[in-house]
């Protein structure tokens, strides 16, 4: 890695109420160079269209083996390649109060393979857009300011992008070599309302077309068989060259994204499983009185009761979620993917349309039963575009950063911190080494392991004791960590978690045949189906959702076109944030924050670079004695006395756990610190004492090594000095 890739700069892309708005930012080119550097990504690299099948039929998994590369690939020379630009951008509050926000965009490339671009290493940091201030509440509320917060947007990612459509293509040097490229803007990851502000179409669901993909009416969107028109660069132009726009629920804004080549902006603006499936609607976004109408049939669940629908209707969501896991699909399994969605949705807006004030009209409902399929045959299986790894980004990129910054200039100081980090990160890559997997088989959650192995370990007497230890507590701890419900067997409610599992599987599928996509679109469809007859009586909107739309017609074709979903999903962009954003935020001053975020990222990124290469060899268990700092789940606070939603832990043991066709699980094996009850906090400092606790911990879960003192004068008391 080149030192000066990771230098940064700040442009002034608007000045509006006598204020100056800048893009902080770090050259694109440099952060592609960045990623292309990086020997474990370079290994992994993928140039061509792969025409993936699998018992002879036409299979999606990796981007690459969509049908919007093959097309790409045919629109430049035979001597050239495709760069696949995935872009994730995100707005985020840098404070537990919400009054201060940052808006990150990052970047990736569609040529690494999914289970690698899940990496935070495989995707950096572009820069910070702005975010306008309005000077009161009228002109915020005014169509002239949206208009301008829009053009800004448009504008500032102009100027971000604009240096790889200059020319005949680009040259980027792969092991000493000039590789030719042609760069392309494949996916786009982010929330709903970002992905209106991409494909500036209305924001609102309750506009006449509130799809960002198609030109479906509101009143539609619960018609899961109705036939659509897509959106595209030349029907949408028509409407804005005729000042018609409003007709087709579209901003009277110039698009940047129509001068792109090979980009198609409303369907690149791939659904998102994570938003659409895994979060759900927000309880914000109830009445109270829809909230009580859940509540009435949240009450079956305790006490037992079995309504034969809404059993079923959990059983079609599980079957079409499973699905939409797969890493790869063939034809065939899409359209079962596509009849699962079906399946549901028909239920769901049976269900719960009624009680819905919408009617169930939601763009998410729509966007997810009409897209998602035709997005899988376009970039892939669902998996390369979920924001699931993308939004920890935030913390290490926004919020840590904030919380260390005096919130003055706070996009210059987050920059420094960043580019701090990485020098000196780059600095201490040759005295890590890297735990050697734990490899065990799984069948039906019955773990094979080797216990005599782990009983010899105990023993070892060249281990460390707090190693020992580790393996002392390692079986107990996993047996926590795996467990099966024995007979809660529901008939009915099994039935709709079978069909929702179904499409989800089926969309984290890594390569689809065209027999799977078919699957995939059947199981999609058979899951709408089911979820609009369940819930569409209960939604004030009958279920009439773009999202919810988009995914039902539209995945499939994405797939199709972009490959499998697993290479345009949020999912591993999530993270970027907290790198990125919130902890050089934290560390800047809040003034000129992009700045000192663009110039903390290059000194960690060259401290970084000076790590590898002293890289030993993995070892099996390897042992890692820091105390450390564990960010808790949120939901679980109140279970706990923290500091400020941090606890501590003393390391015993770290492992990797391998699954086949799994992304690798690290953990840490710890033991837990708890504050001492009658006074938490000695001097400032928290003052703690070791238990006899253990768990299994995520790494991604640890906040930071911390030195943990012993009070000289006390027997297991210790000070946390921060």
């Amino acid at each position: 890695m080149n030192i000066s890739q990771l230098s940064y700069s700040k442009y002034c892309v608007l000045t509006h109420n006598s204020q100056d708005y800048f893009v902080h930012y770090r050259p694109i080119k440099n952060c592609i160079k960045n990623l292309l550097s990086n020997p474990d990504i370079l290994k992994n690299l993928m140039f061509r269209y792969e025409n993936s099948k699998i018992e002879d039929e036409k299979s999606y998994g990796e981007q690459n083996s969509g049908n919007w590369w093959k097309q790409a690939e045919r629109s430049i020379s035979n001597h050239a390649n495709i760069l696949s630009i995935i872009l994730y951008s995100d707005a985020t509050t840098t404070d537990t109060l919400g009054k201060s926000s940052l808006h990150p965009i990052y970047v990736s490339l569609g040529n690494i393979p999914t289970w690698r671009r899940n990496k935070e290493d495989a995707k950096q940091l572009l820069g910070y857009l702005p975010i306008l201030s309005a000077k009161n509440e009228k002109e915020k509320k005014s169509s002239e300011f949206k208009e301008l917060a829009r053009e800004t947007f448009h504008n500032s990612i102009k100027f971000l992008l604009d240096p790889l459509f200059q020319g005949d293509g680009v040259d980027f040097n792969i092991d000493d070599k000039d590789i030719w490229f042609f760069p392309r803007i494949s996916t786009i990851i982010c929330d709903w309302p970002k992905a209106c502000t991409f494909s500036l179409t209305y924001k609102s669901a309750n506009s006449n077309y509130p799809c960002h993909f198609c030109l479906v009416q509101r009143e539609d969107l619960i018609d899961i068989r109705k036939e659509v028109i897509l959106r595209n660069h030349v029907n949408m132009k028509e409407y804005f060259n005729s000042n018609t726009s409003n007709l087709a629920g579209l901003e009277q804004v110039n698009n940047y994204f129509w001068s792109i080549p090979n980009l198609n902006i409303y369907a690149a603006t791939v659904p998102n499983r994570m938003h659409h499936l895994d979060l759900g609607i927000q309880l914000s976004r109830l009445t109270a009185n829809e909230y009580r109408d859940m509540m009435k049939i949240m009450v079956f669940v305790i006490d037992d009761l079995q309504i034969e629908n809404l059993s079923e209707v959990y059983v079609k969501w599980n079957e079409m979620y499973l699905l939409s896991r797969s890493e790869k699909f063939k034809e065939s399994d899409l359209e079962n993917f596509q009849k699962a969605i079906n399946d549901w949705g028909d239920l769901f807006i049976k269900l719960f349309q009624n009680i819905s004030n919408s009617h169930l009209k939601f763009p998410k409902l729509h966007s997810w039963i009409y897209h998602i399929v035709d997005t899988i045959r376009e970039y892939g299986a669902i998996n390369g575009y979920t924001t699931e790894t993308y939004e920890n980004l935030h913390k290490t990129y926004v919020k840590i950063p904030y919380r260390l910054s005096n919130k003055k200039e706070v996009e210059k100081q987050i920059m420094e911190n960043i580019r701090r980090r990485a020098i000196v990160s780059r600095n201490r890559i040759g005295k890590t080494k890297t735990p050697m997997a734990f490899v065990y088989t799984v069948k039906l959650f019955d773990f094979d392991f080797s216990e005599s192995m782990i009983e010899q370990n105990k023993i070892d007497p060249n281990l460390d004791k707090k190693m020992i230890k580790g393996f002392e507590k390692f079986i107990d701890c996993l047996k926590i960590m795996v467990f099966v419900i024995d007979d809660l067997q529901i008939e009915n409610l099994s039935e709709v978690y079978v069909k929702w599992n179904e499409m989800y599987l089926l969309s984290r599928s890594e390569k689809f045949k065209e027999s799977d996509l078919e699957n995939f679109q059947k199981a999609i469809n058979d899951w709408g189906d089911l979820f609009i007859k369940l819930f569409q009586n209960i939604s004030n909107s009958h279920l009439k959702f773009p999202k919810l739309h988009s995914w039902i017609y539209h995945i499939v074709d994405t797939i199709r076109e972009y490959g499998a979903i697993n290479g345009y999903t949020t999912e591993t962009y999530e993270n970027l944030h907290k790198t990125y954003v919130k902890i050089p935020y934290r560390l800047s001053n809040k003034k000129e924050v992009e700045k000192q975020i663009m110039e903390n990222i290059r000194r960690r990124a060259i401290v970084s670079r000076n790590r590898i290469g002293k890289t030993k060899t993995p070892m099996a268990f390897v042992p890692w004695f820091s105390n450390i700092a564990v960010n808790m789940n949120e939901e679980k606070l109140s279970e706990y006395l923290s500091d400020k939603g941090i606890c501590y832990a003393q390391t015993l043991l770290i492992t990797e756990i391998r699954l086949p066709n799994k992304s690798p699980m690290h953990l840490a094996l710890v033991q837990w610190y708890d504050f001492i009850k009658e006074i938490l906090f000695v001097y400032g400092c928290s003052l703690l004492r070791l238990v006899e606790v253990y768990n299994f911990i995520e790494i991604e879960a640890i906040e930071d090594t911390i030195h943990v003192v012993p009070r000289f004068d006390k027997n297991n008391e210790y000070f946390v000095m921060e």
